[in-house]
């Protein structure tokens, strides 16, 4: 006999039906959505419920909504699979992962949280992913760094189809061969921690030279996506009459430098962009003085940031920490960092990104009030759009429109100027070879985010981001890594309704 809080309901769909589904009003939307894809091969996220009042989220408290008839779809579905209906609490750990769309996570062999974290936060870029599964080589070369590169494409294959943790025993061999660093043991015989920021940067140059060019006349996904580029000046201060010396130089990451004044890591970058060092002056035969300014000549897509939070202490004989708290932002203009040509290319499009911003400002107010007063929303349902939905839209288009050619014609980079955080790297723990390092990472373009704890993997709210800007002894952030943000045209369409009756 089901229990009390349940209720029994028949679901037609795509011209079947299904009767008696047991129904627990106790157990949140996301279990149902469970279990209507062990029932018809419908992902939860493809699937949209309407019940009484709005629409059923994951979260939704089903016993709340007075269920007497819903509706649901899921766009164009594939065939119902015939086989047994398998409620949530029968599924097994693997299943259910895959069911509610749960990463998987990476089992610790042993201090290598370091690397744990940098791979979870690089499969945010979904450029390198698909390189890395066309990449033809095998673990059977001399060269390590390709052994390393293949190994990494078939650890990544197994996280894609594994339900559970997985060991990444083959590629932490090959990394280790590849960098011995990595290799160190304590007098106990015990693996050392490991500087993720190193592991990271080993990692990437490897990738940069191993995976090939997408196409004759373009380099490779590390290189177009990942790489920008400096326009260096060099200023002698005690000879200004001589000449200044411009350079171009390509940078996988930016510095958030630390210091008493830096809250904010827009100071941090900018901090370290200027610098004073001292080289040989030919106009004065001796060394001098030199300013150094830096800014960026080419935004890539994905922007990289270390926060510099550890410094060698020679009477510890330890890379300390820096604890201050850096704030961070989830969108970033990176504009200011920029040369003044850049900067004026970007101009027009910062201007059209702030009315986006205000339009969907006010199409978000209008759904709220519509909410609030009990109107079913229509713009994605009926077909019918309203006009904050038509002044978005066209907001949109002028976006898209105000990009320079030149700067959508770079493969790889950001002609926009303007990023959204997408994963974040960070450390607990007073020195870089000791603590624990965990990956947070935003799931595609949704705004969910995931922690990964090795192979302890949770859903996590972006106020839990926000706390990691450091100020004590939490996790704090050490790598952050950006993405371009998207400003493709997303026109309306009407969805096509099918009954489900409860």
């Amino acid at each position: 006999m089901p229990p009390v809080n349940t209720i029994k309901v028949n679901v037609k769909w795509s011209g079947k039906k299904f009767d008696d589904i047991e129904l627990n009003l106790d157990e949140p939307g996301l279990v149902f959505k469970a279990q209507l894809f062990a029932l018809s091969g419908v992902e939860p996220d493809r699937q949209k419920i309407i019940a009484k009042g709005g629409m059923l989220k994951d979260d939704t408290d089903m016993s709340k909504l007075g269920l007497k008839s819903m509706m649901g779809t899921a766009g164009e579905l594939p065939k119902a699979p015939e086989k047994k209906i398998l409620f949530a609490e029968d599924m097994t750990e693997a299943t259910l992962n895959k069911a509610m769309d749960i990463p998987v996570g990476l089992t610790n062999l042993g201090n290598t949280c370091y690397m744990n974290a940098t791979l979870q936060c690089l499969r945010v870029v979904p450029e390198l992913i698909e390189d890395l599964q066309k990449y033809s080589g095998g673990t059977d070369n001399l060269d390590s760094g390709s052994n390393m590169t293949a190994s990494l494409r078939d650890l990544y294959r197994q996280l894609n189809a594994s339900g559970h943790g997985v060991m990444p025993v083959v590629f932490l061999s090959y990394l280790r061969k590849a960098f011995p660093q990595f290799s160190q043991q304590g007098r106990d015989g015990i693996w050392m921690q490991q500087d993720a920021e190193e592991c990271w940067s080993q990692l990437i140059t490897t990738l940069k030279s191993k995976l090939p060019s997408h196409s004759e006349g373009q380099q490779n996904v590390v290189t177009q996506y990942m790489q920008g580029e400096f326009t260096t000046t060099l200023k002698c201060e005690e000879a200004p009459e001589e000449q200044a010396i411009i350079t171009k130089e390509p940078f996988a990451k930016l510095d958030c430098h630390i210091s008493s004044t830096v809250n904010y890591l827009h100071n941090g970058i900018l901090e370290s962009l200027d610098q004073k060092i001292e080289k040989n002056s030919p106009t004065l035969g001796r060394s001098a003085v030199y300013s150094k300014s830096q800014r960026i000549s080419r935004l890539p897509a994905y922007l990289t940031v270390n926060f510099v939070r550890f410094f060698w202490k020679p009477t510890e004989q330890v890379k300390a920490k820096i604890l201050r708290k850096v704030k961070f932002p989830f969108e970033l203009d990176a504009s200011q960092f920029c040369t003044t040509e850049l900067q004026d290319k970007l101009s027009n499009t910062k201007v059209k990104l702030r009315e986006l911003d205000n339009a969907e400002t006010a199409l978000k107010r209008r759904k709220r009030l519509d909410k609030e007063a009990g109107r079913v929303e229509t713009d994605d349902n009926s077909g019918e759009v309203s006009e904050e939905q038509k002044t978005v839209e066209a907001a949109q288009v002028a976006l898209e429109e105000s990009l320079d050619p030149e700067l959508v014609k770079d493969v790889g980079s950001n002609p926009s100027g303007q990023y959204e955080l997408a994963a974040v790297l960070t450390h607990i723990g007073r020195t870089a070879d000791s603590g624990h390092y965990i990956g947070w990472a935003k799931k595609g373009d949704t705004d969910e985010w995931y922690k990964y704890d090795d192979d302890k993997v949770s859903p996590v709210s972006k106020d839990d981001i926000l706390k990691l800007d450091g100020g004590g002894d939490f996790h704090v952030a050490y790598l952050a890594l950006y993405r371009a943000r998207s400003f493709k045209v997303k026109k309306n369409k009407a969805a096509k309704i099918e009954s489900m009756e409860v």
